[in-house]
């Protein structure tokens, strides 16, 4: 989610920044292809293209901001949902997959030899400026500047959110040289800052680094940056495999995404995942929220659909976005995987920093 504050929409048209004339990168044989842009696997599931008008009065009501606190307040929260990062282990990982959480949407990955950043946001903010922004209540467990190798960094979408400027503008000053991979469109965004090594990848293309293999899959969302440029850009998820035959160790992430039949077709085009990252806040109001953002019954839902063995919730509990209190997307999640008779392990909410163990040893080169 990105420009859903009604200011950062009216202070992007002033600034008259983002027009676009078309998409360089139309493909009449692809059906989610437009000469504008792109749309969803369903195209009639059309999230983007919200009045103005809406969004003001959404936001005036109270729309965008949680209507509660969590139980005790935020620093309560805060306290209970963070853990300080183990430095000592994110810089000498074993051979064991291992995933930390660093708030939001942002993770890194450790898999067969390789750190991988993914949707990195450690700002203070979510937006095109501090004040027309949604603020960070929990603080970033590191800084960009504090992150280890980092090899891969794979963007999902341009919402602010998601691609944030001073986290890019972070691992740039520290010397990081990275790969990007990124959708369609969005190669451009780097290009403007200097930023080279920079893959775009269309749905269901792969390309092959080192020990992994590297899918980026459909999901049913939008793209926005300023008020000109509505899903001029593509979005998506991403499909990790390691292991060139039996068995592969498979890590799919979802990307911000509406619940669709995109995570059938998943497994049925990759096979069953081991390890799933889904979203599980940022989806009240439903009326709102639904065909973008999906609630933990939806991820609940999704992880059955790809047959997870185990996952990972996100895109909650950090940035003040949505109607919901902080600490509700882990209860809704626990009654979700109740009413299904699932392990309450299935979908895990970790806290702010935390690493865990999410695979078996997967060293480089198998």
């Amino acid at each position: 989610m990105l420009l859903i504050r009604g200011g950062a929409l009216l202070l992007a048209a002033l600034l008259g920044t983002g027009c676009t004339s078309g998409n360089p990168r139309y493909d009449g044989g692809k059906a989610h292809h437009r000469p504008a842009g792109f749309v969803n696997t369903d195209p009639t599931v059309n999230v983007g293209n919200i009045p103005l008008h809406e969004i003001l009065l959404r936001r005036l009501r109270g729309d965008f901001k949680p209507q509660l606190e969590p139980d005790g307040g935020y620093a309560a929260f805060t306290r209970a949902w963070t853990l300080p990062i183990d430095r000592v282990r994110l810089a000498q990982p074993d051979a064991r997959a291992q995933i930390t959480w660093l708030g939001h949407a942002s993770m890194l990955l450790q898999v067969a030899g390789q750190n991988i950043l993914i949707d990195p946001q450690l700002a203070d903010h979510a937006g095109p400026h501090p004040w027309l922004s949604a603020k960070r209540r929990v603080p970033a467990p590191l800084a960009a500047t504090e992150l280890p190798r980092i090899d891969l960094v794979l963007i999902s979408h341009n919402h602010y959110d998601h691609l944030d400027e001073s986290t890019i503008a972070g691992l740039t000053a520290a010397g990081q040289r990275p790969r990007y991979l990124v959708p369609l469109g969005v190669g451009a965004w780097f290009t403007e800052r200097g930023i080279a090594n920079v893959t775009e990848m269309d749905w269901w293309d792969s390309i092959d680094l080192g020990p992994l293999r590297v899918h980026f899959t459909p999901s049913q969302h939008w793209s926005k940056r300023s008020p000109f440029d509505t899903n001029a850009t593509l979005w998506g998820g991403f499909a990790l495999e390691i292991g060139a035959g039996s068995p592969t160790w498979r890590f799919l992430y979802t990307g911000d995404t509406g619940y669709s039949a995109d995570f059938r077709e998943i497994r049925r085009r990759l096979g069953p995942v081991d390890y799933l990252a889904v979203p599980i806040g940022a989806y009240l109001p439903r009326d709102f929220m639904r065909p973008q953002h999906v609630n933990p019954d939806d991820a609940v839902q999704i992880a059955v659909d790809v047959e997870a063995k185990a996952g990972i919730g996100v895109h909650w509990g950090t940035f003040e976005l949505t109607q919901e209190a902080f600490d509700a997307p882990p209860r809704d999640l626990a009654a979700a995987l109740g009413a299904r008779r699932l392990p309450a392990d299935r979908l895990a909410a970790f806290r702010h920093g935390e690493t865990r163990v999410i695979g078996p040893d997967l060293p480089v080169g198998k």
